[in-house]
């Protein structure tokens, strides 16, 4: 004998497929079917675990140079895409990252846009980046910003014949200015923008814990924008000495705007930090998915229940809320950079430290 119980859920299922069906030619739908993944209990990335092993993509980023030139390119870059998101354009669910190449020779031409911009040298020397009428040369593991809405242009002075390929690390806050539908770009109506200060000039004014006096900020980014590595790696060397090496991140640092004592750019925060030899680090997690760039030596991250072995200029990403623990094989330093200045801004950036 029946109970009638089963005929009733059909009917109700029926039912609401019927009443779903009719709101939705509304453009409307229920939260209740939904609500558990719109509102959940912890993060639940997209973006997925990975790395980027630079010895074997680089014959990938050389070979570009021979398929278009720079100026064709505008910005001639392989765009680094979490497996997770495919045909985002993302690394993660706000970030971009890509490996530029500029050959001897060769301007990649001005232009400007809303979207922040960092570069992380990788490779190479003799190229340079010109901001506002500055330029800088790149080196090695030197963190450059691009300001938004400023205009940039990149080359590499040296001629083909006594000159290098330089490739750097582009990240960008392209996925959330598209997600708020606040992008636009200009092109400058010469392929270079005049030179009108010399080079070191912003950080002469505004490097040495000291500002013009009457130096009004203006802007959520930094007036400084090259980042020398040989300060960097010598603020670790001399704080590793002194005994600094924390049990999770050894000894890292934050990247400042030195007018306001925050992050360099109001999207991305940057940071370099230093694991010596034999350094096994405790389990962290935060809640802003980050991309690190590995300038020295070799170890392992394991995120999650993945772990990646990591060298010289190799390229991985840490999702949000994922375990994360670093280790190193021989002394090794790594940038990284994150959407964290957006998430503490509006009070959601969270940590957590195993102990």
């Amino acid at each position: 004998m029946h109970d009638g119980h089963p005929a009733s859920a059909d009917s109700a299922a029926s039912d609401r497929a019927r009443y779903y069906a009719r709101i939705a030619k509304k453009h409307m739908s229920p939260l209740w079917e939904s609500l558990h993944n719109l509102v959940p209990r912890q993060p639940a990335p997209r973006c997925v675990p990975a790395i980027w092993k630079y010895d074997d993509v680089r014959d990938d980023v050389m070979a570009s140079g021979a398929l278009i030139s720079a100026e064709e390119a505008v910005r001639r870059v392989l765009i680094l895409e979490n497996p997770g998101l495919p045909g985002q354009a993302s690394i993660t669910q706000s970030l971009y990252a890509g490996l530029q190449l500029i050959l001897p020779g060769e301007i990649a031409p001005s232009h400007r846009h809303t979207q922040s911009a960092l570069r992380f040298i990788v490779e190479g020397r003799g190229a340079y980046t010109a901001v506002n009428g500055e330029r800088t040369t790149m080196h090695p593991g030197d963190f450059i910003i691009t300001p938004s809405w400023t205009w940039h242009d990149h080359g590499n002075a040296e001629t083909v014949e006594g000159g290098e390929p330089v490739v750097w690390l582009d990240g960008l806050d392209i996925p959330l200015l598209r997600f708020l539908d606040a992008g636009f770009a200009e092109n400058y109506p010469s392929a270079t923008q005049p030179v009108t200060r010399p080079e070191g000039d912003s950080l002469a004014r505004f490097g040495h814990n000291m500002a013009p006096v009457r130096h009004q900020v203006s802007s959520g980014t930094s007036p400084i924008f090259n980042y020398p590595y040989e300060r960097s790696r010598e603020a670790l060397d001399a704080l590793y000495r002194h005994g600094e090496l924390d049990p999770w991140d050894g000894v890292k640092l934050r990247y400042l705007n030195p007018a306001n004592g925050g992050y360099p750019m109001p999207t991305m925060a940057t940071f370099m930090q230093f694991l010596p030899a034999g350094f096994q680090g405790k389990t962290f997690r935060t809640t802003d998915s980050t991309v690190y760039s590995v300038v020295e030596g070799r170890g392992s991250a394991r995120i999650g229940d993945q772990e990646f072995l990591f060298g010289p200029r190799d390229v991985f990403v840490a999702p949000s809320w994922m375990p994360v623990q670093l280790a190193a094989l021989e002394d090794a330093t790594l940038f990284s950079y994150s959407d964290r200045p957006v998430q503490a801004a509006l009070g959601l950036w969270r940590e957590e430290r195993v102990g």
